[in-house]
């Protein structure tokens, strides 16, 4: 059906909205759209007890100059109901998408109920309604909660892959929200590893997923790329099925970034002009607050999100404060020659807004990041235990580590679950209090969540190199190759998480099962095996 909207009302109520300080309202547009202007669907993120924010971005021809849009700002209506049918409509308004910032529409909802459901939409004149999304608000500050459900998924490189472990996450019941720890997009024209790496659709036959375009550096070549994975439709029905809490890592901008480095030695003037083009297109496409958009000094991305007494979420930026990655080999260059004790991988004033935030009363602590933090170990030719280089995790910022669990040990944190992506496995184990004692007491338990699609089908079982690494690390307890994500299930008892695999992604009708389930215990950073 078609919505028929009363103009003059809806620029009324369009024009009398300050979304954005210093954005002058410029002509208004009431487009004939040649398409479904909603074909990137909608999102929910950031829960709080009174609300979280919606989204969605006007693109009629996604991959098109501009997304097919003219211009122009364009009013938008948005609805808010405790029912799917809008029957009980508790809100509505109107937002403006505007051109400067992609046609994308953040409305920061308050006033809801807290934990409990609410469905919303978005409308526009001369256009179909939006796809209707849902999302849980927060149970209210300090509450006493029963139970906690969370999804934690990343690295969805769409050449490598069919997404239907997000169609998976869509269908699980119950999610109070989904971690999104980074690699949403990928920036380079092709991944190395595509190359010999088929991609198959339903009657067997060799299709592609290719990125559209080259290596992208401008803001519109990234909305370009955003706008090709979102129109995916099983990434399009996790985003409606549950509320998003979205983080980034490298490829978001380019790969193994480091603040105002990258990995090909760009001046620093320059690749700041990327960067900042990079995170204007990431705040454009995810459902983040107006806190993390993206200003003359940067942007803000690390923040904490409480569910009742239950569940404090520290959500942290590991690139952008980070101390460029140490040197691998002698002779390289654009990487770091020196360690020492000030070595940073969050930057001071994230460590202490952190360490400020363990001074809590919740029962848990979920730091929410992106790279491994516990270290893995190799067994070297003389049978001693080495720390395994990692240049690009914190075992590069071995200092920065050592001082994050001193911060742990000094608030007396038995509860802290850290959750982690970036290495396209999955990944239990602990960080121990000590990086030279593994086998001793440990400061936090960690789950590293592996790829939607980055790296392809993978390898069922434990690989030879995996097997070698565990032999080695005695604080680790599982490895594996394959695609999948995690579930947490918290109650103020027990932590689970049960580690989701995808028996394919290079061809649809994956199934998901579940490889392996793990249990925490509040007062112990152990890992009990279920």
């Amino acid at each position: 059906m078609t919505l028929v909207l009363d103009r003059r009302k809806l620029l009324a109520g369009a024009g009398s909205l300050a979304l954005f300080s210093g954005l002058a309202p410029v002509s208004w547009a009431a487009p004939k759209f040649s398409r479904y202007p909603f074909s990137l669907g909608v999102a929910a993120g950031d829960p709080w007890p009174d609300g979280f924010v919606i989204w969605t971005r006007l693109a009629p021809e996604p991959l098109a100059e501009h997304g097919g849009m003219p211009m122009a700002a364009v009013p938008v209506r948005w609805e808010v109901a405790e029912d799917a049918r809008f029957a009980r409509i508790v809100q509505s308004g109107a937002a403006v998408a505007r051109p400067e910032l992609g046609h994308s529409v953040h409305v920061e909802l308050g006033g809801l109920k807290p934990a409990r459901p609410y469905w919303y939409r978005f409308l526009v004149e001369g256009a179909e309604a939006s796809p209707v999304g849902t999302a849980r608000t927060a149970p209210a500050a300090g509450a006493t909660v029963d139970r906690l459900r969370l999804a934690v998924a990343g690295c969805q490189a769409y050449p490598q892959g069919w997404y239907e472990a997000w169609r998976h996450i869509s269908q699980e019941p119950d999610l109070d929200a989904v971690f999104h720890y980074g690699d949403y997009i990928y920036e380079s024209a092709m991944h190395p590893a595509t190359k010999n790496m088929l991609i198959r659709d339903a009657g067997g036959s060799i299709v592609s997923r290719d990125h559209f375009g080259d290596e992208i550096y401008s803001v519109d070549d990234y909305r370009r790329r955003y706008a090709q994975y979102k129109s995916d439709p099983d990434l399009q029905a996790a985003h409606a099925a549950a509320a998003f809490v979205m983080s980034f890592d490298d490829h978001e901008v380019d790969n193994n970034w480091a603040s105002r480095f990258d990995q090909d030695g760009t001046p620093p003037e320059a690749f700041l002009l990327r960067r900042f083009a990079a995170m204007q297109a990431w705040y454009e496409n995810v459902p983040v607050r107006r806190a993390q958009m993206p200003g003359p000094g940067g942007i803000t991305m690390y923040r904490r999100l409480d569910f009742g007494g239950l569940l404090r979420m520290h959500v942290l930026d590991t690139r952008s404060y980070r101390d460029d990655q140490p040197c691998e080999k002698p002779g390289e260059t654009a990487c770091r020659t020196t360690s020492g004790p000030e070595t940073t991988i969050m930057g001071k004033a994230q460590e202490a807004w952190l360490d400020q935030g363990f001074a809590s009363k919740a029962r848990w602590n979920l730091v929410a990041q992106q790279v491994f933090v516990m270290p893995l170990y190799v067994t070297a030719a003389d049978g001693t235990r080495q720390l395994r280089p990692g240049p690009d995790n914190w075992s590069g910022y071995p200092a920065a580590r050592a001082r994050l669990v001193r911060s742990i040990a000094r608030h007396k944190l038995s509860n802290v679950v850290i959750a982690t992506g970036d290495a396209h496995i999955h990944a239990v184990g602990t960080v121990p209090m000590r990086d030279d004692a593994p086998d001793g007491p440990a400061a936090a338990v960690e789950f590293l969540a592996t790829s939607i699609t980055s790296g392809g089908d993978g390898t069922p079982g434990e690989t030879p190199r995996h097997k070698t690494l565990r032999a080695a690390s005695p604080n680790v307890a599982l490895l594996n190759d394959q695609r999948g994500y995690q579930l947490f299930d918290i109650t103020a008892k027990e932590w689970r998480t049960d580690v989701k695999v995808m028996d394919q992604v290079q061809a649809p009708g994956g199934a998901i099962s579940s490889l392996a389930r793990f249990a925490v215990e509040p007062n112990r950073p152990m890992l009990h095996r279920l």
